[in-house]
Order: structure tokens, then C-alpha cells, then sequence
């Protein structure tokens, strides 16, 4: 067994290559090898939003506050709030992040293959967000 205090864990500013907008990202866990679980907490200011990526064993987000936006590529645009689950398969190109009036935090689960948990694509236009 293994603990981990909090105050180990310093958060830090989403990149920009990754994100639009202002993101802090909390990492609570990366487990050891042969384990791929990482878990992260991620705070979206509103307006904020990840670019399209994808992940290759997929990922799971499980929102605990605010109000956010979540699509896959070529779906609408959907609302989540605090409770709710999203499951992206894996290799399903999608974005998340709050909407542009709220804040929102998610727990980001997803495993790392061959060294790779996500694959990060192009920016989220303005166009792209604003079409819900």
C-alpha cells in the first residue's frame, strides 16, 4: 500500500498545445507498472476546453462540479453536470470542458499504453465550441 498526501501532488497549468483557456490539472494518481491507471482532476474555467484527442484504451470522465460540454466527432454537443459519467471508447476523437459561462472540474480515469494515454489532435475552434 502506498500514500500519497495532497499536498505531494502541486497542480499546474493545462498546455496550451493541449487546451484553450485558463486549465488546472491535479494529478491524484499514476499508478506503477504493471498497473496503467492515471486519474486526474481537471478545472475548466468557462470557456475553457481541451483540444480533439483521443485516447487508447479510452477514458472516463466522471464530473464533480459546474456544468460542462462534452462531443465526439461528428455527434452534438452535449451537456454534463456534477454525477454525471462519460465513457469514450477507445481511439474516439472527441473534446470536453466547461461551457462558456460556467466553470466546471471532472475526474479524468484512463490507462497508458506503450507510454501513451492520449493523442492530442488539432484546437477546438471557436466555431467548432459554440455550435451547441
Amino acid at each position: 500500500m502506498e500514500i500519497t498526501r495532497a499536498a505531494s501532488r502541486p497542480s499546474k497549468q493545462g498546455p496550451e498545445a493541449w487546451f484553450t483557456g485558463t486549465v488546472q490539472i491535479e494529478p491524484l494518481l499514476e499508478a506503477p507498472e504493471p498497473a496503467r491507471v492515471v486519474v486526474l482532476s481537471v478545472s475548466f474555467e468557462p470557456g475553457a476546453r481541451t483540444a480533439w484527442h483521443t485516447h487508447p484504451l479510452g477514458q472516463t470522465l466522471v464530473v464533480t462540479a459546474g456544468g460542462g460540454w462534452v462531443q465526439r466527432e461528428g455527434g452534438p454537443v452535449e451537456e454534463i453536470g456534477p454525477g454525471d459519467v462519460v465513457w469514450i471508447p477507445p481511439g474516439e476523437k472527441h473534446w470536453h470542458g466547461a461551457t462558456p459561462t460556467t466553470a466546471m472540474t471532472h475526474t479524468a480515469i484512463q490507462e497508458t499504453l506503450g507510454g501513451s494515454r492520449a493523442d492530442w489532435l488539432e484546437k477546438v475552434s471557436d466555431q467548432q465550441y459554440r455550435s451547441e
